[in-house]
């Protein structure tokens, strides 16, 4: 069965009046998580694009390039898309629901950021209430300032990323250390990693772009430090 498929059926129990953030209540568990994974990054996407008050063509590309979305599943996910805008609970809300839904699991609440930060950047900027949307729901996600700070640092394409900010490190640390950071880095990033703490197969292509910033960020640290 599709993931989409099983979006569909998920869907369907909201014709007894139940509200999205009900429906992440109940997806807890695996393989439900890969369901709830991409319901989430629709959902707080719906949100966020209030943020700067527009959804733009190349924002809606977006969601089909973190997916994969087949053209007879689109409306699956424009309905989840309409009903967390349409919804009166506010982005917190979900992202409060949701970090429960995953038991505040850093590693896949930063892949469910690389999701909103692709969908926030798809319309060539990154508007100021987007950047203030997200750090409020890395915040509720449990994370601190240097890892949101990381994750934008690796998701923006604006000025020439400092690379100890895209690896969420201290310029001060020594080389061994930056580089056993760099690893898990690297480590959690591999598709059998993501699959594994819920990231649909659909959406491992966000661990591409992430991959290159940061093995990118790792050269560049050890040409400074003559490595």
């Amino acid at each position: 069965m599709s993931l989409w498929t099983r979006i569909t059926e998920a869907l369907s129990a909201l014709a007894s009046g139940e509200g999205l953030g009900a429906m992440f209540d109940k997806l807890r568990k695996p393989p439900e998580l890969t369901v709830g994974f991409a319901i989430a990054v629709i959902a707080l996407g719906a949100k966020m694009a209030k943020a700067d008050g527009r959804v733009t063509r190349n924002e809606v590309t977006a969601f089909r390039e973190v997916f994969a979305i087949p053209q007879a599943d689109e409306k699956s996910a424009a309905r989840v898309f309409n009903l967390a805008r349409e919804d009166v609970a506010g982005f917190e809300d979900y992202a409060r629901k949701i970090a429960a839904m995953f038991h505040s699991d850093s590693a896949v609440l930063s892949d469910l950021m690389d999701g909103l930060f692709h969908i926030a950047v798809a319309d060539g900027t990154y508007h100021p209430n987007e950047d203030l949307f997200l750090a409020r729901v890395a915040e509720i996600f449990g994370m601190t300032k240097r890892e949101f700070a990381a994750l934008r640092a690796r998701n923006v394409p604006d000025a020439r990323p400092d690379p100890y900010t895209v690896l969420g490190v201290d310029s001060s640390m020594s080389l061994e250390d930056i580089r056993k950071v760099w690893r898990g880095l690297v480590r959690d990033t591999h598709p059998d990693r993501m699959m594994a703490r819920g990231v649909p197969e659909e959406a491992i292509k966000l661990a591409q772009s992430r991959l290159i910033a940061i093995n990118n960020a790792w050269e560049e640290i050890q040409t400074h430090h003559g490595g």
